[in-house]
């Protein structure tokens, strides 16, 4: 794995919770409750997103890069979510 595959993992995982911050604040300021069992669902599409990213990087040549390093980039992403909301 090349450093540009790590710079886009990187910049997608920190960028997800990031996002997922501001989208439950914008939540919050339109008067509205955070759905129960966010971190659950979260924890549940990292896992699949770690499946995948696993499966595609084993089965797939080179010209998938960009489609593996997004899947490796939200399942990391969504895992620093669901353990910074803990």
């Amino acid at each position: 794995m090349n450093g540009l595959r790590l710079l886009r993992i990187a910049a997608i995982a920190v960028a997800l919770p990031v996002i997922f911050n501001v989208s439950q604040r914008v939540t919050a300021a339109g008067g509205h409750e955070p759905a129960a069992g966010v971190e659950w669902a979260l924890g549940a599409l990292s896992v699949l997103f770690l499946l995948r990213a696993l499966a595609t990087e084993y089965t797939q040549g080179p010209e998938a890069n960009f489609q593996k390093d997004l899947q490796w980039g939200l399942a990391a992403g969504g895992m620093l979510t669901v353990l910074s909301r803990l």
